[in-house]
């Protein structure tokens, strides 16, 4: 029986499956998607999507249940519209993704996990072999479980049965997201067959993305929404902003949906872009988020109606702007007003809690590497340190601290009174974090400290 929903798609001819997708969230849903929807709309072609969890089968099963099918809801001010999307097909077992891999049909496996799920050694900048599942994944006792040992077996099986290889297309929020990711299947190949890694190395490619739109949690008010203007209940419904960009390298061993035709950006080189939004959207994120929660507020639309926490954003996309080569076909400044009309859409209720968790993952490529930058040409630093500020006051008043090193966190601070100079100088000293010219820098340590002691004293 058809889920009603499948009623309320635009394109009822829908397409074979093209598109293995892991990790079915909600910015897979308002992203990805919906670009596939429309690109396969424009042009047609076999593009549609499976979509996968690594830890579970609960939403790939409810993928299934609803015929793929979910409703988007884009709040604009006031203005709620909703959109049925038909690009997903459907849902794959988490302990089938493996053989779906293998499929003829399958030519890109698209990727939206969190940071910690790549199994990235912060260290290194390379696999981290110490990852409990990369362990297990490297042992060949069970099938692989994670998403670089997936892509890894998935490849030999398709190099052991002479086929092409699917193109691993990764949409999340990291530094060179695609060089990441072949770096990472890379070392995971060499441990397991050493000619396999030559054969990846040599024959696929894994294409650099920048991805962008804002995407709340999806709360009991979206499925209501949801089914007020669809009419059919929705557990997958899924809200969102009215902006969106997506910058790819147009590299694919076996072709690609017309995303083009749906607004994405093909280039060369992604790099300039994604240094835009890593430092300007994302890095402000993060400090209106850490200094929100300071201050008491609970969504970005309220931290920055803040007068000084909307100060301190202006503050910091200056600062991050400075710090950018020139990105093509963009005007800078045009690109900040914007964010700062985004942040305020009252319509968008995003936590700040979802914003300020996984710090020692967001630091480094949103406030470290531009902080690093301007500091060798003599810049000033300081809403960097604000930032680092933030983050210091979340992991000293937050537990449990949702971070990928919380223990190592929690073990920097035992024994170390609150006071802002002390716990400045504990975190700062966390292992793989700061970069050594911050670390080191007088200046640097004093501009963070002496914000530490604002947020304690209940300023911003």
């Amino acid at each position: 029986m058809k889920h009603p929903l499948s009623e309320l798609v635009r394109n009822p001819n829908r397409p074979r499956a093209g598109i293995l997708h892991l990790g079915p969230g909600a910015f897979f849903r308002a992203h990805l998607a919906d670009y596939t929807e429309q690109a396969i709309q424009a042009t047609g072609g076999d593009w549609g999507i499976e979509a996968a969890g690594l830890r579970n089968s609960e939403t790939a099963r409810q993928f299934s249940a609803q015929d793929g099918c979910f409703s988007l809801l884009v709040r604009d001010g006031t203005d709620t519209t909703a959109k049925v999307l038909g690009s997903v097909l459907g849902g794959v077992a988490t302990e089938d993704i493996l053989a779906r891999m293998n499929a003829p049909d399958l030519r890109i496996v698209t990727l939206t996990i969190t940071e910690k799920a790549y199994g990235l050694d912060s260290m290194t900048g390379g696999l981290n072999f110490s990852d409990p599942a990369i362990v297990a994944d490297l042992s060949g006792d069970t099938p692989p479980r994670s998403a670089v040992g997936l892509i890894a077996a998935g490849l030999a099986a398709r190099r052991d049965s002479g086929r092409l290889p699917f193109t691993p297309l990764s949409c999340d929020n990291l530094s060179g997201n695609g060089a990441l990711l072949r770096r990472l299947v890379l070392d995971f190949a060499a441990m397991r067959d050493p000619e396999l890694a030559e054969w990846i190395a040599t024959e696929v490619p894994f294409p650099n993305t920048m991805v962008d739109r804002i995407t709340p949690a999806t709360t009991k008010d979206t499925l209501d929404d949801a089914r007020r203007l669809t009419g059919a209940e929705d557990l997958l419904a899924v809200e969102t902003e009215p902006f969106r960009q997506w910058v790819i390298e147009d590299r694919f061993a076996q072709g690609r949906p017309d995303w083009d035709r749906a607004g994405a950006l093909f280039v060369e080189n992604v790099a300039p872009y994604e240094a835009m939004k890593l430092r300007m959207l994302n890095g402000t994120h993060s400090l209106i988020a850490w200094l929100g929660l300071a201050a008491g507020h609970e969504y970005v639309r309220d931290a920055i109606a803040d007068p000084a926490i909307s100060r301190a954003a202006q503050i910091h996309l200056s600062a991050a702007a400075e710090t950018l080569e020139p990105v093509p076909g963009v005007d800078i400044s045009a690109y900040a007003a914007a964010l700062l009309e985004r942040f305020r859409n009252q319509a968008i209720a995003h936590r700040l809690e979802q914003i300020a968790m996984d710090g020692t993952q967001k630091l480094p490529p949103r406030i470290f590497a531009p902080a690093t930058e301007l500091l060798k040409r003599g810049g000033d630093t300081d809403s960097f340190a604000r930032v680092m500020a933030g983050w210091i006051w979340h992991a000293v008043q937050h537990d449990p601290l949702h971070d990928p090193r919380a223990e190592d966190i929690r073990a920097c601070l035992v024994g170390i009174p609150r006071a802002p100079g002390a716990v400045t100088t504990a975190l700062m000293g966390l292992p793989g974090l700061v970069p050594s010219p911050l670390r080191e820098d007088p200046v640097w340590n004093r501009q963070v400290a002496e914000h530490v002691a604002f947020l304690c004293r209940g300023e911003k």
